[in-house]
């Protein structure tokens, strides 16, 4: 591993104990109260998981086109991550829904999209995993449409009726609010690029120990 990895980890570590006292310290939201601060960590996830999945499909696209093995490996691992991070978008948004709305869950256009996007990514890994020769490139296809559902995610609340807020809510969030919201988003993205840079150095590692096999049998 890279020498930057261990410090940067150490650094992730202690801004993600750090994140409770600035999440604490920021004021009450004056209808739902302290509920509303799983909001720190549900956007954060919300957003590492719609970015995650542009990695995977940026990164299988051009593995498709070039047929770069190291971009495979890449795509790869940021499925693995959109696995991660959407099943912690699709926990802490009922909880917080119950409390706040009295609803775990609506078919409404958002959580129906985000919901598709996670299971995009879980058929990426079957079928990696599954569907023998062939299966890296159909997990590609799989890839870029998870890719283009991401803006359409995003855009959803906008356009369509939901119990979401609107994309124009968080610039407008009181100061102290904000920053909580900006160190947990720095947060998660710190912990996205160390898992990242992990998972992918785990893939070469695993590529060049095949290969070793396979130099033995020749």
């Amino acid at each position: 591993m890279p020498k930057w990895f261990m410090p940067l980890a150490g650094l992730c570590a202690v801004m993600f104990a750090a994140s409770p006292f600035l999440i604490a310290n920021a004021d009450y939201e004056s209808t739902m109260g302290l509920v509303q601060k799983i909001f720190y960590y549900h956007l954060p996830s919300a957003w590492i998981f719609l970015l995650s999945a542009i990695v995977c499909g940026i990164a299988s696209a051009r593995f498709l086109f070039r047929g770069s093995p190291r971009q495979d490996r890449l795509a790869y691992a940021a499925a693995e991550l959109t696995v991660l991070f959407g099943a912690i978008v699709l926990v802490t948004g009922p909880l917080w829904a119950r409390k706040a709305w009295g609803v775990w869950w609506q078919w409404d256009v958002r959580l129906t999209s985000s919901l598709m996007g996670w299971m995009v990514a879980w058929a990426y890994l079957l079928v990696r995993k599954y569907g023998g020769p062939g299966s890296d490139k159909l997990a590609a296809g799989l890839a870029l449409f998870g890719m283009a559902n991401v803006p359409f995610v995003y855009v959803s609340v906008n356009y369509w009726r939901t119990i979401h807020p609107a994309t124009t809510v968080v610039p407008t969030l009181p100061v102290d609010m904000g920053l909580a919201l900006w160190f947990s988003v720095a947060c998660f993205l710190l912990l996205f690029v160390l898992l990242l840079r992990l998972r992918v150095h785990l893939e070469e590692q695993r590529a060049r120990l095949d290969a070793l096999y396979l130099s033995l049998d020749e």
